[in-house]
């Protein structure tokens, strides 16, 4: 089970669990109010349900299309939701000195899981190398961090940027292919 076709249906699970924490068992948006700004006028279960859509069309995508792009595209959103919202969750328990829910389920299944993806995707040449891994955990960062000061249409933002990446390289695939 170590090839990314087979890898990366665990990330919706990832998802749902650590939701559960977040919102179940403890309450984010408690804590996220003590030392944020509420731009996010949707639910945590509306975003839950957003992203999780998002991320199984993506990995849908990449089932039936298995390419780079479509690697790329499930790449991006999962350093945008899992690893950044990781890095989120463990360096703000660190600086605030107060446990962010969701930081258990960040170290013990985000982080893993999406090692073992990235992994799988360099070791099948999904992605070329560290640096084009590294650019995409930049836009990873980029995407998270807009979410966080603008709210949720920059879901819709980077749909529409991810749809033109993937057809712009389309076109550039079909007319390399003359």
């Amino acid at each position: 089970m170590n090839k990314f076709r087979n890898l990366i249906v665990l990330a919706p699970l990832a998802f749902a669990l650590h939701h559960f924490e977040e919102h179940i068992i403890f309450n984010f948006r408690e804590w996220r109010l003590k030392y944020f700004l509420d731009n996010n006028p949707r639910s945590t279960e509306e975003i839950l349900v957003i992203l999780i859509s998002i991320t199984l069309i993506l990995i849908f995508i990449n089932l039936v299309k298995k390419n780079k792009v479509s690697a790329h595209l499930l790449l991006c959103h999962l350093m945008t939701t899992q690893v950044v919202n990781a890095g989120f969750h463990i360096f703000f328990s660190i600086y605030y000195q107060d446990f962010s829910p969701g930081v258990i389920t960040a170290i013990l299944l985000y982080l893993p899981i999406n090692y073992l993806i990235i992994k799988s995707a360099l070791s099948e040449k999904l992605v070329k190398n560290y640096y084009q891994l590294f650019i995409i955990f930049i836009l990873g960062v980029l995407i998270f961090s807009m979410f966080e000061l603008f709210g949720p249409r920059v879901i819709a933002i980077t749909g529409l940027l991810g749809g033109i990446y993937y057809y712009w390289n389309y076109l550039y695939e079909k007319k390399r292919a003359r």
